[in-house]
């Protein structure tokens, strides 16, 4: 099926601006224009595409047609630069997966060194990132799985370290006596959200297995620092956020020298791989410039939102 690309246009303008009104302007044509187009387009793929609420939201079907339309303009994106038609060139919408921590620490530096691109980014925890791949949500994703998502590229990017950390004030009150199994069992942590299982590996590792503290949801990574420092609870904070919190004595380690670390891949979908050269660069740049290096076996080409 060859799909009408002013039909397209239309679609992903409406889901991006989440109105048929800012889509007609933003197209240069008047909404009842815009609600043709898309009407067409759900009467010849036969389903609705726009669920019509304020904001305009896609359907399951809606959301994958306008991730099509996305990598068409990327494709021709490389294309025009491909020709050295660089002055017909506009910027094309990336839709990535992130995890929240990689995105408050590194990935920021990778997207402005990426160029001329539109980036909307779903984030979503670091072991979860690649089921957006999965679904044919997004076309590239930040994961901890290392291995490859069928049909798509893994680089190894290095590892995002964590320390375990709480203000003085909670050591005093919930560890007075060490960190013990006893004592770690009843000690509010923070979580990100339910996908977050950071704390209780961290756990596992240095203090039990098995343990299920009581906890805060924080979806959040500058509230879950800062909440950390006002006393909240305990987390895993990453080590560059929390080093300068640590040097100033707001912060403690929960136990000294007992960081974890979570290894970090660039999946990307193979299709559009030529069309994201650069941003795979990009984002390589970065975590070479800020993540710990992986070991040298993680190297090979194997293939939480915080």
């Amino acid at each position: 099926m060859r799909y009408d690309p002013l039909q397209l246009a239309a679609l992903s303008a409406v889901l991006d601006l989440g109105s048929f009104d800012a889509a007609s302007a933003a197209l240069g044509v008047t909404p009842s224009a815009i609600s043709q187009r898309i009407k067409a387009l759900e009467d010849r793929i036969g389903t609705p595409l726009v669920n019509r609420s304020s904001p305009c939201t896609g359907t399951e079907t809606g959301l994958r047609i306008a991730k099509h339309a996305e990598d068409v303009a990327l494709l021709e994106r490389r294309l025009s630069r491909d020709l050295s038609l660089e002055g017909a060139e506009t910027p094309a919408r990336l839709k990535l997966a992130v995890n929240a921590d990689s995105l408050a620490t590194w990935f920021v530096e990778a997207m402005v060194a990426a160029g001329d691109v539109l980036f909307d980014l779903v984030i979503d925890d670091q072991d979860h990132s690649t089921d957006w791949l999965r679904r044919g949500v997004v076309s590239a994703a930040v994961s901890a799985e290392p291995r490859p998502v069928a049909g798509c590229d893994v680089h190894a990017l290095g590892h995002l370290r964590y320390v375990a950390t709480a203000s003085p004030a909670y050591m005093a009150r919930w560890f007075q006596g060490g960190v013990t199994p006893e004592t770690a069992s009843v000690a509010p942590c923070m979580v990100f959200n339910a996908k977050d299982r950071l704390q209780h590996r961290w756990l596992a590792r240095h203090v039990a297995p098995g343990l299920t503290p009581p906890s805060h949801a924080l979806s959040s990574t500058q509230a879950f620092l800062d909440a950390a420092a006002a006393g909240l609870g305990w987390g895993m904070n990453p080590e560059t956020l929390a080093e300068p919190h640590l040097a100033s004595g707001a912060l403690v380690e929960l136990v000294p020298q007992s960081p974890l670390e979570t290894p970090l891949y660039w999946h990307v979908s193979r299709i559009m791989a030529p069309a994201l050269v650069e941003i795979t660069q990009a984002v390589r740049r970065a975590a070479s410039a800020n993540l710990h290096p992986p070991p040298k076996a993680s190297n090979a080409r194997a293939g939480r939102g915080g």
